[in-house]
């Protein structure tokens, strides 16, 4: 059954909702986990093995298949705790009514199962007789997972090359499959055919004759033609996408995948109009590949959900992006950054995240993956790395290798930010005799690449902790929407925010609305991209610009009609709305005018 929330907690890096299941879930709220760091999930594993006095034994990496096996057996661990949690909260309902009431209450208030509990509880204080009536109606929260499906380095033994299927991603996949979990599997970071196709490889992820799936498919994009193309694709292969999961290209955390000036509100509007065509093209694909598979055919078109996220702040946004667009649901990750009893963030970097304003977050060059990556400018990995490098030992020691993904050296992979990589540039910019200044440059440019695969973890070293051998400093990874927030939150305080419930300020007046935080974002993109071009531009980045530029205008004209329709959620906030409207044309007007100058043939 789905979940009664209208919201859920997305993937926040790799150590931020590593367990957030485990502390949500008997709320009935659905959340992320990533699992392609399994060295962290080793260690929460053996962690929460020892607190809750279950057996452990360990995975070592010299084992066959450990990565997915690491990865199974957490998630296994995962599914047992949530379930026993669930079972002695279920077990209990008559002697913790408090707690009861709880979940219960931090339903929407329009939930008609919320409406009968309370009419109950007026008239039995204590849930005599009720215990059957709040287990028939219970739901779980979700626990999802989340694999960035281009993270798919490929593996060695003995100096082997090994097959497909032990590429990271190929061995996360498998982990989920083999796992207990009844859940979804959201795949981000674009197309991935080998990946995709062996999916087929798994039983749990094909439909019975009644569409019913045990482990569905989640697809994070951020246009239309890409979930049609990606959702025929894996149709073709008999499997189904139950989700489209939409997300700002910019006014988001982590790696920000831009689009090319497409907007979210227009994104949202394409995906509303077509969602029953998506829906039928997609079907009929299925079928015929099910049939050809000689699996069970569902009799009737399987549901698909259109949910979005990036950057929502406000009960108002909330509410408009399920009305106007009839999405099925939103996801707030960043805030829950600010929330402790549901994300894993020491206590140091929480006081960062608290203080930051719009100019400490940014959107970096940090990430050795070559994607720009929301950061925070005082996150303390960074200032590590520089740090080291003042003492001449620049670059990460690679422990984990998750990122090192670059075959320009080595067919083994080597990471732009790893001590291996910092050696061969500089032996190279010696061959080349670079002068100082121009070594200088490029090591600036360099020492940008932060650790990742380490610096992402470290938070849940410190909160739990594991032995710290690699430094103890922090990334992190919020949205651009974390200015807003300026304080730490409960989960009760947050989600009556979300519901619009809240008597609290917990969010600054001045903030502007989510879809016009991102027009700001993407034109000050664009404005980044068109100072790079130096004195004029080729054919290719002038058609690049002219798109790019047309489809913001396009995007504005799109919110000017908008707001009538928002009138009656925003109310007074629709000027400062036409306002932000008229400042972005005006921004864009520039940006056109410097585009023209820059294919302006130059004099002889």
């Amino acid at each position: 059954m789905a979940s009664y929330h209208t919201f859920h907690i997305p993937v926040m890096g790799t150590a931020y909702t590593v367990d957030t299941p485990y502390k949500v879930a008997h709320l009935g709220i659905d959340s992320v986990i990533s699992i392609v760091d399994d060295f962290l999930l080793e260690n929460m594993r053996k962690m929460y093995s020892g607190l809750l006095s279950m057996p452990y034994k360990e995975i070592s990496t010299k084992m066959e298949d450990y990565r997915a096996n690491r990865i199974t057996s957490y998630l296994n661990l995962m599914h047992e705790m949530v379930e026993q949690k669930v079972e002695q909260f279920l077990l209990s309902a008559s002697e913790k009514t408090e707690e009861i009431k709880k979940y219960f209450e931090m339903l929407p208030d329009g939930e008609e199962v919320k409406k009968e509990f309370f009419e109950w509880l007026h008239q039995h204080p204590k849930l005599e007789g009720m215990t059957q009536w709040v287990r028939e109606r219970f739901v779980p929260g979700s626990i999802d997972v989340n694999i960035m499906t281009k993270v798919d380095k490929v593996n060695f033994k003995n100096n082997e090359k090994l097959p497909g299927e032990y590429n990271d991603a190929h061995a996360a996949l498998r982990g989920f499959a083999q796992s207990k979990l009844t859940s979804s599997l959201i795949l981000s970071a674009g197309m991935n055919p080998r990946l995709y196709a062996y999916i087929e490889a798994f039983d749990d992820f094909y439909p019975d004759t009644g569409g019913n799936i045990k482990k569905k498919i989640v697809l994070k994009v951020s246009d239309y033609r890409s979930a049609l193309i990606q959702g025929r694709f894996l149709a073709k292969k008999g499997i189904w996408v139950s989700e489209y999961r939409i997300e700002s290209g910019l006014n988001c955390g982590g790696h920000a995948f831009a689009t090319d000036g497409y907007l979210m509100g227009p994104i949202l509007e394409e995906f509303k109009k077509n969602k029953s065509d998506l829906q039928k093209t997609v079907f009929d694909i299925l079928v015929k590949a099910l049939a050809a598979k000689e699996r069970p055919v569902p009799t009737s078109p399987l549901p698909i959900k259109i949910t979005a996220q990036g950057g929502v702040g406000t009960p108002e946004e909330h509410a408009f992006l399920l009305e106007h667009y009839e999405v099925d649901a939103v996801g707030w990750g960043t805030p829950f950054l600010l929330v402790p009893e549901v994300t894993t963030v020491d206590e140091d970097t929480r006081k960062l995240l608290v203080a930051a304003k719009e100019e400490d977050l940014y959107l970096s060059e940090i990430s050795p993956l070559g994607v720009p990556f929301n950061s925070l400018r005082t996150n303390t990995k960074a200032e590590e790395e520089y740090r080291k490098a003042a003492t001449g030992k620049s670059g990460s020691a690679c422990p984990k290798r998750l990122l090192a993904l670059s075959t320009e050296y080595s067919d083994k992979g080597v990471c732009l930010a790893s001590r291996q990589y910092h050696r061969i540039k500089e032996k190279e910019w010696e061959q080349a005799h670079l002068s100082q200044e121009e070594r200088q440059r490029e090591k600036e440019k360099m020492l940008q690449k932060t650790c990742l695969c380490v610096g992402l973890s470290t938070t849940a070293h410190l909160v739990h902790g594991f032995e710290v051998k690699h430094g103890k400093g922090v990334s992190i990874c919020p949205g651009p929407n974390l200015a807003y927030f300026t304080q730490e939150m409960t989960l009760e305080e947050i989600t009556d925010h979300i519901y619009g419930r809240s008597d609290k300020e917990l969010i600054r007046q001045d903030r502007p609305h989510m879809f016009i935080k991102e027009l700001n974002l993407y034109l000050d993109y664009l404005g980044n991209k068109i100072r790079q071009v130096k004195d004029s531009m080729d054919k290719k980045q002038e058609k690049y610009f002219r798109k790019f530029t047309q489809n913001l205008s396009d995007g504005i004209d799109y919110y000017q009609k908008l707001t009538g329709a928002m009138k009656d959620k925003f109310g007074d906030l629709v000027h400062d709305f036409q306002k932000g409207l008229h400042a972005g044309k005006r921004q864009l007007d520039r940006l056109e005018e410097s585009v023209e100058q820059l294919t302006e043939p130059v004099a002889p």
